[in-house]
């Protein structure tokens, strides 16, 4: 059984398949109606009016009608696109079972436990017959499919047949049906209209269902006492034929199978179960574990099924209807009922080249394999747990389809590798058998994965599938050439040349490289079924119901949609052949313009697109948005026709002139705000003014006038905020203008005489000041003293009045091209382009000037025009001529154009070819950097770094502060740049750390250590080994100094850590000698172990450890010191210790055995210890230290795996 779906409800008494739409009712026990599509896998409507269960439903043919029965005594005929119950019929006295439509008459037929069965005409909503005869609840009643005749099923043990001919004669009128209802009456449900033809009696308890054959003359009938009866009949009888035994409880339904010769029957046992109908034998049983099933349904044109059970119902297939086929060149083989068929797409031909045993129920072959050299055929199916079958087509056998003995044997799939070897995948054992035409084995081998299934991936290749993920598998060599984590893969199709492989599921396409590396993956909510690649590498495939593409980058788009599902066999220019479930060759020609033309921009063949667009009928919001989204609105402007559409493209494309051109067409305040932002965008002054002026936003004018240096407009302004008596844009633009005497006046007139007076005096205008003061009499403000105050002057702006510069740009490869397209829209533009800005700005409306005549308000006399009101003249505005106002391109025609692409950024450039993490930290990318010093020196504690790499950082950038208003601009500076450089190649960051510094801080360091500043020694050297991973050096020579200054470091670094803690312990001196022992053990310049050498002979001699001092004494004096006291405090030491040579205590310390001291521990690791290092100081630890950070460097992972230090550019060439 193949489960398409299955819902979750209350228990289903009744189901229907709708005969087009892959929808299916489903009436439940609560008694609501689902509606749901099967193929979506989503519930679409439900109709509870109903009380109680419904217990029949059932789809009409043709109309919009469905109509179901329940225990309410009601039958309801619903519309299912106006979502409710049309009628409702009365008659029956009891629950009803069953409801059917008639396939032509007006007719529906019920039963019911009111022991009748009722036939009524729908479209004059009446009972037009009742059939009586049944002495217990009729179970069930249908319409033959052809004939006149109605079978029931009753609990008193019977089937009856009516013949219901008479009916179709008569063509009565309904008030000559109501005639005939009242005569049924008085004939106690008498009636001619309906005869009984046959009762068959058979079953020993009462029939709960009985269906016809849709062909033949059978019936068969299931019942409570467990059997399946078939039943055959002719004009004048009927009899039982055989008895199918089985069920173990009430069967609840029985049915013939539409297409194929089977039986389906369910029962209150949980299970459904098949049979032969010609042998009469059980093929299938399908179980369930808790839930009794009650209705069988079958779809009326294709091969699905459906059943009712307890908690919800399930649609399914009983075998897959997919052909098994393979393709070869110009040939398709595939398999056809009990034949193999080639098919030739270039003749579109096709013979019958071998016949192969008629296969049973889910036992066709599921994959087919062609070998076209040998003209070999490998066949698998699921017979036996999975087996195989190799047939060989005779050269003069093409035309002839004579049986012949096939080759078999047992394994999961069977695919050909090479012209005469298949592979065969035996689970049990997960290996390869490889067997020649004569079915021998030839070599078998394990595989790399759980394989549940094998294709064919290039000759010797296999790939292998497992739950999870695929690996192609090269059997020659026996490596893993690809993986890839994918969904469960159902099929593999290679493109033409091998390059590509499609993988499908379910729901999902995955796209990769014949080496399986990943290129993009499709989701699909309705079910894959097949593909194929076309000419130009794009995968085109099929779903239930549509034929789809996919470009190499994942877009996707639907080409055609499917009545049937069908499975695509090759691509050829734009003609698609496919097989349909019935194994037809069928040849379907699409339309492939819209998937071309995405790939050309794609792989920006312009020429390509421009010839496209000029010669097809590519419109529509799907292309403009697709355009739009990929960034070519441009292209997209020349669509589309409708103007707020072109408005949004010539805004994001950036075509000003376009975009006016529109927003004067629609003329709405949003779209000349926005056309405003954008122009100022664009530094295009002009048309900021006018989209401004065109909305009356003063404020946002007067404030472009500042910034424009505009004063002569500023003081305008201040005149149309006078007329308009706008007190607040009075007061800005006067403070703009930095004129005091006008704010002084603002502030009188509106009442504010404090303000104004305070501003008369700090501005020195003491004629006003003085006026003022008499009116305010003794409420003149007190002004702060000892202050000098200072006159509020707008900042002159650097760039006055005037367009930006525009850059000038090659001519797009769209450009021109284009311009014949859209006509019309282009004449539009021309006249808004060419247009001066003149006649638009009389278009401003002042309608609530309030104070009369406004020649009065207006000082420098300039006359208003009679029919506006003015002070938008063009003089006055003195816009820019034609010639000086830059436009957006060059000349309206080619008004499309492409700006130039922006370069790389430096920091990018850098970090490209770059494995040097001081270069990546210079350009920005700390994250990259930490992972290469990760990689390669095991480094995990990057907080000592952080200071460094921000220091490389902004060492690597200079900055330029162009003018006030413009943001700072960063240069980069580069390493060793020249006079002579090209301006074109970059060259590496410049670093604020070198080599020589080090070298410096070195010196230092051993300066700090010789006079005992122990501490300030330790911090030297420290910043010493945490800056060397940010040194970049030029020459070999130098990464050799570099290195051997790590090992240098440590070793003081190791040193000081230990001297520094011998000083900190008091109260153990074991542990004090002991530290001091090891000091003298690291690797230090001379002077250094001379004076460690004497302090461990101080503290070994106080300690009367006289052995240990002589010990130090002798190295000490090895050394030739020459400062003389220490040679002679040697000498005394080892005269006094030769009298008594004695240790009173007992030191972890082996002077004859070598050994490294631990960098955390501080304890000695003899020679032949195990032990793990530093992967960058190389420092040793115990090996319980494993994993932890190193205490010398502080910043590695001790034992962790490093490429080692890379510092200069001559590691990597």
């Amino acid at each position: 059984m193949l489960t398409k779906f299955e819902t979750k409800s209350n228990r289903v008494k009744g189901l229907s398949f709708h005969s087009k739409r892959p929808w299916i009712l489903a009436s439940l026990h609560s008694g609501v109606i689902q509606l749901w599509d099967y193929r979506m896998g989503t519930l679409i409507d439900r109709f509870d009016e109903h009380d109680g269960p419904v217990r029949g439903v059932h789809f009409h043919k043709s109309q919009p009608l469905f109509v179901s029965g329940g225990d309410d005594y009601k039958i309801k005929v619903w519309n299912y696109k106006m979502h409710r119950c049309l009628f409702t019929l009365l008659g029956h006295l009891d629950y009803i079972r069953t409801v059917q439509f008639h396939h032509e008459s007006p007719w529906i037929v019920s039963a019911s436990d009111d022991q009748t069965i009722r036939i009524w005409n729908w479209q004059s909503r009446t009972c037009i017959s009742v059939l009586t005869g049944h002495n217990h609840y009729v179970m069930c009643a249908s319409f033959h499919p052809k004939e006149d005749l109605v079978v029931s099923a009753s609990l008193d043990q019977t089937v009856r047949v009516w013949d219901i001919s008479s009916l179709k004669k008569k063509t009565a009128s309904p008030a000559d049906d109501i005639l005939r209802l009242s005569q049924m009456n008085t004939d106690l449900f008498g009636g001619i209209d309906a005869v009984v033809k046959y009762v068959l009696e058979g079953h020993d308890r009462g029939v709960n269902w009985a269906s016809f054959h849709p062909t033949l003359p059978l019936i068969v009938s299931g019942a409570d006492d467990r059997q399946v009866k078939i039943w055959r009949m002719n004009e004048t009888k009927a009899w039982e034929v055989d008895t199918l035994r089985g069920h173990m409880n009430n069967v609840s339904c029985v049915m013939f199978h539409l297409k194929q010769d089977i039986i389906v029957s369910n029962s209150e046992d949980k299970s459904i179960r098949v049979w032969d109908a010609t042998k009469r034998t059980g093929i299938q049983t399908f179980r369930r574990e808790h839930d009794r099933f009650w209705i069988l349904a079958a779809h009326p044109e294709m091969n699905l099924l459906a059943a009712g059970h307890d908690s919800g119902m399930i649609v399914f297939k009983l075998e897959r209807e997919r052909p098994a086929f393979a393709v070869s060149g110009d040939s398709l083989v595939y398999i056809k009922d009990r034949f193999v068929r080639l098919y030739e797409f270039s003749t579109q031909s096709e013979t019958q080249v071998l016949s192969i045993r008629r296969p049973g129920l889910n036992q066709s072959p599921k994959t087919l394999s062609y070998s076209p050299t040998e003209n070999a055929v490998l066949l698998c199916s699921d017979v036996d747990g999975g087996s195989y079958e190799l047939y060989t087509i005779s050269k003069d056998g093409f035309g002839r389809s004579d049986m012949q003995d096939a080759k078999r044997g047992a394994g999961g799939s069977a695919v050909f590798v090479a012209r005469n070897r298949f592979a065969v995948l035996d689970k049990s054992n997960n290996q390869v058998l490889l067997k020649n035409l004569k079915n021998e084995l030839v070599k078998k081998g394990a595989l790399p994965i759980a394989t549940d299934a094998i294709f064919y991936a290039g000759t010797g290749n296999l790939l292998c599938r497992a739950e999870d993920r695929v690996v192609i598998f090269d059997l020659q060599q026996r490596i893993i050439l690809g993986d890839l984590q994918t969904p469960f893969v159902k099929y593999v199709v290679w493109s033409n040349d091998m390059e590509s492989v499609a993988l499908l599921s379910k729901h999902a396409i995955i796209i990769a490289s014949k080496k399986l590396v990943h290129q993009c993956t499709l989701h699909e909510t309705i079910r894959v079924k097949s593909g194929g690649w076309d000419d130009n590498g794009v995968f085109i495939y099929t779903t239930l119901n549509h034929i789809k593409y996919c470009l190499p980058n994942g877009d996707s788009g639907i080409i055609k949609t499917l009545d049937v599902p069908i499975y695509i066999t090759k691509v050829s220019g734009n003609t698609i052949f496919c097989l349909d479930r019935d194994g037809k060759s069928r040849a379907i020609v699409i339309d492939a313009t819209e998937y071309l033309f995405k790939l050309s921009l794609l792989r920006k063949r312009y020429d390509h697109v421009m010839n496209m667009i000029r010669n097809s009928q590519l419109c529509g919001q799907a292309v403009i948005a697709y355009l739009q989204q990929k960034g070519f609105p441009e292209v997209a402007l020349h669509f589309v026709k409708d103007e707020r559409t072109r408005f949004n493209l010539a805004l994001e494309s950036g075509n000003i002139q376009i975009a006016v051109a529109s927003a004067t067409a629609i003329d709405e305040k949003d779209h000349w705000y926005r056309l405003g932002v954008e122009a100022l965008r664009q530094g295009n002054a002009g048309i900021v003014e006018y989209a401004y002026q065109r909305t009356k936003n003063f404020d946002r004018l007067s404030f472009l006038y500042l910034i424009t240096g505009n004063t002569e407009k500023l003081s305008k302004m201040l005149k149309i905020a006078e007329v308009k008596n706008d007190v607040m844009g009075q007061f800005h633009n006067a403070l703009y203008l930095g004129d005091v005497r006008e704010r002084v006046k603002i502030l009188e007139n509106v009442g504010h005489l404090p303000l104004a007076y305070i501003t008369a005096s700090v501005h020195g205008l003491h004629d006003v000041a003085e006026r003022l003061a008499v009116e305010l009499g003794d409420n003149v403000p007190s002004l702060p003293e000892g202050k000098v105050p200072t006159l509020l002057m707008p900042p002159s702006p650097v760039s006055c009045g005037g367009d930006w510069p525009l850059l000038r740009v090659m001519r797009g490869v769209f450009e021109g091209g284009l311009d014949n397209i859209v006509q019309g829209g282009i004449d539009e533009e021309d006249e808004a382009a060419d247009g001066d800005w003149g006649e638009g700005l009389d278009e401003v409306d002042e309608d609530d000037l309030q104070n009369g005549d406004v020649r009065v308000m207006l000082e420098d006399g300039n006359a208003v025009e009679e029919n506006e009101e003015g002070g938008w003249d063009l003089e006055d505005l003195e816009l820019p001529p034609e010639a000086e106002t830059p436009k957006t391109t060059v000349n309206t025609r080619s008004s499309v154009f492409v700006a130039p692409t922006f370069g790389m950024p430096v920091n990018q450039i850098w970090i490209q070819k770059s494995s040097l993490a001081a270069e990546h930290a210079a350009a920005g990318n700390f994250d990259t950097a930490m992972r290469l010093l990760n990689r390669q020196l095991g480094i995990k504690n990057f907080a000592p770094l952080k200071s460094l790499f921000l220091d490389l950082h902004t060492g690597s950038q200079s900055y330029l502060r162009a003018f006030s208003s413009a943001p700072v601009i960063s240069l980069a500076v580069e390493r060793g740049w020249t006079e002579s450089a090209s301006a074109n190649v970059r060259g590496p960051p410049a670093l604020v750390f070198s080599f020589s510094q080090l070298e410096e801080k070195l010196k230092a360091g051993y300066k700090a250590t010789t006079s005992g500043k122990f501490s300030e020694a330790l911090r030297l050297f420290t910043s010493i080994l945490h800056t060397i991973p940010v040194i970049v050096v030029e020459s070999r020579r130098e990464v050799d100094e570099v290195k051997e200054l790590v090992i240098i470091v440590k070793e003081y670094v190791l040193g000081l850590q230990m001297e520094l803690k011998r000083r900190e312990m008091k109260d153990n001196p074991v542990r004090q000698q002991e530290l001091a022992a090891y000091f003298t053990h690291c690797n230090l310049q001379m002077p250094h172990l001379r004076l460690a050498l004497l302090n461990a002979m101080t503290v070994c001699y106080k300690a009367r450890n006289l052995a240990t001092a002589a010990n130090f004494a002798r190295r000490l004096l090895e050394t030739n010191p020459t400062i003389e006291n220490q040679a002679k405090t040697a000498r005394q030491v080892l005269t006094a210790a030769e009298k008594n040579m004695t240790d009173v205590a007992e030191l972890n310390y082996d002077f004859r055995n070598p050994f490294v001291i631990c960098g955390a521990t501080y304890v000695p690791i003899y020679r032949g210890q195990k032990d793990v290092s530093c992967p960058y100081c190389s420092s040793r630890f115990v090996p319980s230290h494993e994993g932890q950070l190193c205490t010398v460097c502080d910043l590695a992972v001790v034992g962790a795996d490093a490429s080692g230090l890379l510092c200069s550019p001559t590691q990597i060439r």
